[in-house]
């Protein structure tokens, strides 16, 4: 928007997504921050926290929070899972909800609708029809339709409708400009540059659980979670060809599950060493020694005290 005198006025403000489990939240908000912040699985609840990714445009500076999918809990980590969504809701502009265009509108998104208008405070609301690469353009007319008629039912209104693909990429400066549009005026809120306030040992254990839930059984990905016990620039090395050394804990609930993340002979946990590796080097452009261990901690996803140990 520019002012009577030519003047852009900057906007900046906070947008979260939402969506079931598995809805591409994470995915799009990788996409739009234009670099990995938060780890993206085929696994169910695989976001445990509030990420934040910063977008910075000349005309507005975004800040996406990437939230845990709001589901059914079976445990005290997943009634905490849903405690920051919700709280999450109560601090933004925007919320842009996730409906993946190869699915049908189901129970769970009438749900969060619901959920969303009996907000206090009701932010803008954009639908998304995420994953829009997977449907066809009958498929596609039909789901935007689905999405239109959510309105009355749930006592909504979309400030907008958009098809998007995070993966193609798709519609996503469409997607961007119409968040933006919704933020109120106001200063940059991070330093330009900074895109994502999230510290490097979090973002370390994140992608060690990434490669942990490649492949794994369908009960084992909520129980694993990952802890750096000790991070930093090994000493005595030219500043030329640095090192850094990380040292962390996978942890599961079980002596069975510990057993499958080892694998035959080590064989999946150095898969998984060297998958992390890989992605913690890219991600801070130095050379990475890391040395990963398995822990048994019973039970740990219905212990109040070891969920406050963990960060939960």
């Amino acid at each position: 928007m520019t002012t009577a005198s030519g003047m852009t006025r900057f906007r900046s403000g906070f947008a979260c997504f939402v969506g079931r489990p598995n809805a591409g939240k994470s995915t799009l908000t990788n996409a739009l921050v234009g670099q990995k912040i938060v780890i993206a699985s085929s696994k169910p609840q695989t976001t445990r926290h509030a990420v934040r990714g910063v977008v910075h445009r000349p005309d507005a500076q975004l800040v996406l929070i990437d939230t845990p999918g709001l589901h059914k809990p079976r445990t005290l980590l997943g009634e905490r899972l849903n405690d920051v969504v919700r709280a999450t809701w109560s601090q933004v502009d925007v919320v842009g909800v996730c409906l993946p265009a190869n699915q049908r509108i189901g129970p769970g998104d009438r749900y969060l609708g619901g959920e969303l208008a009996a907000l206090p405070r009701t932010p803008s609301l954009v639908a998304i029809a995420t994953k829009s690469d997977l449907a066809s353009p009958e498929r596609m007319a039909e789901h935007l339709a689905s999405i239109g008629a959510l309105e009355g039912p749930l006592k909504i209104n979309w400030a907008a409708i958009i098809p998007v693909s995070a993966t193609q990429p798709f519609q996503l400066d469409v997607l961007a400009d119409a968040l933006v549009n919704l933020l109120p005026e106001g200063p940059p809120l991070y330093p330009d540059g900074e895109i994502t306030d999230e510290p490097e040992e979090a973002l370390v254990a994140e992608l060690i659980r990434e490669a942990a839930l490649e492949g794994v059984h369908d009960e084992l990905p909520h129980s694993i979670t990952v802890t750096v016990e000790e991070m930093g620039l090994r000493e005595g090395r030219p500043a030329s060809q640095p090192m850094l050394d990380v040292y962390a804990s996978m942890i599961v609930e079980r002596d069975s599950q510990k057993g499958i993340v080892i694998g035959h002979r080590g064989s999946r946990l150095r898969d998984i060493g060297a998958a992390a590796r890989h992605q913690i080097e890219a991600l801070l452009g130095t050379p990475v020694y890391l040395d990963l261990r398995v822990k048994v901690l019973k039970e740990w996803q219905r212990d109040a005290k070891q969920l406050n140990r963990l960060g939960f």
